[in-house]
């Protein structure tokens, strides 16, 4: 199965809490690549990448360990991008 790429803007309490460290450990645990980075906002934007059942399964864990902190998730597909060879936390 071809892999697929999703884009999301975690909104809520999701700065100052771990959570960018977090999304780092679980996306480096599925083998994911992309990135996660602190907008000026307070929201937290995520580029997750990789076999589609990892990056749903990377997302649920996100939220089941940042439930209580994320107020809504924005995502939307987006391609693939080659140029992501790991997972990052961007600043």
């Amino acid at each position: 199965m071809p892999d697929t790429a999703r884009h999301v803007i975690f909104s809520g309490r999701v700065q100052g809490v771990g959570f960018r460290y977090t999304c780092h450990r679980i996306a480096t645990r599925y083998e994911l690549k992309g990135f996660v980075k602190n907008l000026p906002d307070g929201s937290v934007e995520m580029v997750v990448q990789g076999h589609p059942e990892d990056v749903t399964d990377c997302l649920a864990d996100i939220h089941e360990s940042f439930g209580a902190y994320i107020r809504h998730a924005e995502k939307n597909d987006v391609p693939v991008n080659p140029r992501h060879t790991d997972f990052r936390i961007a600043f």
